[in-house]
């Protein structure tokens, strides 16, 4: 009945879609405004469609319905209820229906909002979205379907995968990629219906900047999330190892990024435009390529799904963007002209689109290194390996370019530029990096990149600080208001400003930890018998004993350990193995001591009743908690960038009159609609 009952509910998400984007893309091309609310009806039965069909399989588990397929690979009668609701994204033919939630949410949620709106528009972009969803609903109804019948019915399932299991990061981890990435698909829709019209107007732009913030901020956390979720779980002593899937997920969040950055330029100068939407369709080329890298099973990776059948389609899938995305920009790009040009190459339009040059290059090497294996491998027939030190090597130095730019941009005017104005502004903050390298290798601290992390950062915040400092002194110095009505008054004038610079402080402090982290870690290893001590740099470790306990769906077996640090102060730890029922090998869980300096991360490796003794892996790494610490400040300033001001409502709102005794198409072009 589950079963039956959640194909139905596909299979009509299927047909909305289908109609949806024919409706949409045709009555857009045609001028035909009558489209518009067919175009609505599909999206809210595509979003209906989703949602039930999301429900019926959550029953299923919940309920241990192993007559549906996907129940039977990932059920079990034994697992927590909370990870049984999760198992809906543990493989691959739920995580999919659960893309289609989640695509169904974001196209509803972009109908909604914008629903008042240029409808020929709106049409073509949601026609757009709805035949991205046309993909995945036909992924959901054919190769990856998850509510295939199962005969005979088996009497209990293996649960999810044990690695899935162990931390509670995973309930959220999943999540947050995924809004990331299916979010892209609305700056995909709103960049098509750009081009299709051959124009992309301020208030078009708005939405467009908007949207792709909204997914770069769940990209972000995502990605950040994920990096826990491997330091907490996997215990190997690391949080990002340039591991493929890894990749994918980085390489949408760069383009994204040089994105957000090229549309000021946009709206300033009214420059790189076609630069500004082919940025917006390669984002979801790569969000689309890394769910290819995901799900496939061509890459070897613990967070890849097994060996599917979706690999060809999903080739399909992308040689059709490629196609479609190249065509628009070659034949409607020449009608997105540039209404001037730079100046001066000291400015701030220049800095960004270096900024941007930089990003696309980063991405390009990401690229290149992740897919080269795959490309030797089906050329010549060997499989090379591509690691860390390649990744390394060439994207480190482009990061610490981008860390000089996040200082250099700020500080520069936009168009042309007074060079000692511009001195004048560099010394203080330049000073400041100097002080900090110099305080930094007092302190025995070496190293060419880690040190030039350091000193640049310290170069990006002062400036940083103080572009927000500014309108906060003005008001006060001027209009004589308190800090605090000074610091809200200047906040809400200028959101998107105030929020992007917030976010750049959080960027700064993931920069910093990365660089710590990695360059400054200490590692030891060895066995210790009970009562003995392991030293960890200026740590004591010493091994107090064997615990062991049961959970429903585990047992476990955990050591004791006593932690005393360097002032003094005596913690006790407990990493533990942890045993599942259908796995043949323990899956670990380290213990970490966590303070605003360093984390010191113990990992068991092995242990003997017998003799009394156990193994351990043990690292000392600065700063690394500020990586995860960083995530509310990336939410406070995208969120502050993301709220409209009451000027911005009121020029939207003006914008969707025509003018008077103007034909719709002229009131079209008053709007500047796309």
């Amino acid at each position: 009945m589950n079963g039956t009952l959640g194909y139905g509910l596909v299979l009509g998400g299927l047909a909305c879609a289908s109609f949806g984007a024919l409706v949409g893309l045709v009555g857009g091309m045609r001028r035909n405004d009558a489209a518009f609310p067919w175009v609505m009806r599909c999206v809210f039965g595509f979003f209906a469609c989703m949602l039930g069909a999301n429900l019926v399989m959550e029953w299923a588990l919940l309920t241990n319905d192993f007559s549906v397929a996907y129940v039977a690979q990932v059920g079990s009668r034994a697992t927590p209820t909370v990870f049984k609701i999760v198992s809906l994204w543990s493989a691959l033919e739920g995580s999919i229906l659960f893309w289609g939630l989640i695509m169904g949410s974001f196209v509803l949620a972009f109908a909604l909002v914008h629903r008042r709106e240029h409808a020929r528009y709106m049409s073509l972009a949601l026609g757009t979205m709805l035949a991205v969803g046309v993909f995945f609903t036909f992924l959901i109804a054919g190769p990856a379907n998850p509510f295939h019948a199962m005969s005979p019915v088996p009497m209990d399932g293996p649960g999810p995968n044990a690695l899935l299991q162990n931390h509670y990061l995973m309930i959220i981890h999943p999540p947050m990629l995924y809004l990331g990435y299916v979010g892209m698909t609305v700056p995909f829709g709103i960049a098509v219906a750009a081009l299709l019209r051959g124009e992309m107007g301020d208030a078009w732009m708005a939405p467009l900047r908007r949207w792709t913030l909204v997914a770069w901020l769940f990209l972000s956390i995502g990605i950040i999330l994920g990096s826990w979720w491997a330091y907490a779980v996997l215990g190997w002593g690391g949080y990002w190892a340039w591991d493929p899937v890894e990749n994918a997920s980085f390489l949408p969040w760069l383009t994204s990024t040089a994105f957000m950055h090229s549309t000021m330029v946009h709206e300033r100068k009214k420059m790189l435009k076609l630069w500004t939407l082919a940025l917006a369709l390669g984002s979801f080329v790569l969000t689309i390529l890394g769910t290819f890298m995901t799900r496939s099973g061509i890459f070897n990776s613990v967070h890849s799904f097994t060996q599917s059948d979706i690999g060809p389609t999903f080739l399909v899938f992308i040689a059709v963007l490629l196609f479609v995305s190249m065509a628009l920009l070659a034949t409607r790009g020449h009608l997105l002209v540039a209404e001037s040009s730079i100046n001066s190459v000291i400015s701030r339009e220049t800095s960004i689109l270096v900024n941007n040059l930089v990003f696309v290059a980063i991405t390009f090497t990401v690229l290149l290194g992740t897919l080269y294996p795959l490309i030797s491998e089906a050329v010549r027939g060997i499989r090379v390996s591509v690691g860390e030190p390649y990744f390394n090597k060439m994207a480190v130095p482009g990061g610490i370019m981008v860390l000089f730019l996040m200082g250099v941009g700020p500080m520069l005017p936009w168009g042309s530029s007074d060079p000692k104005t511009v001195r004048a502004r560099f010394w203080v903050p330049a000073g400041v990096g100097v002080a900090i390298v110099a305080a930094c290798l007092a302190a025995g601290l070496r190293g060419v990149y880690p040190l030039m992390t350091f000193g640049l950062a310290g170069f990006v915040t002062v400036i940083t600080l103080r572009e927000l400092a500014l309108p906060v002194k003005v008001r006060m110095t001027e209009r004589k208001e308190g800090f605090v009505t000074a610091l809200m008054e200047s906040a809400t004038k200028a959101r998107r400003r105030f929020g992007g610079y917030i976010v750049h402080l959080g960027i700064v402090m993931i920069i910093v930890a990365v660089a710590g982290s990695s360059a400054y870690v200490t590692h030891t290893s060895g066995t210790v018998r009970q009562g003995e001590t392991l030293k960890v740099g200026d740590y004591q470790v010493k091994y107090l004993g064997l615990t062991s306990g049961q959970e429903p769906h585990r047992t476990f077996i955990a050591t004791r350990v006593q932690v005393t640090a360097p002032d003094g102060s005596v913690n006790e730890l407990a990493p533990r193995m942890n045993y599942y029922e259908r796995m043949t090998d323990p899956v670990g869980t380290p213990a970490v001591r966590e303070t605003l300096k360093e984390d010191l991360y113990l990992s068991l490796m092995a242990f003997s009743e017998e003799r009394g003794t156990a193994s351990f892996n043990a690292w000392i790494f600065p700063l690394v908690g500020w990586i995860w610490w960083s995530i509310p400040i990336l939410v406070l300033g995208t969120l502050i960038a993301l709220w409209p001001s009451r000027k911005a409502r009121a020029a939207v709102a003006e914008t969707e009159k025509p003018a008077a005794g103007a034909p719709p198409e002229a009131g079209e072009m008053n709007r500047g609609a796309a």
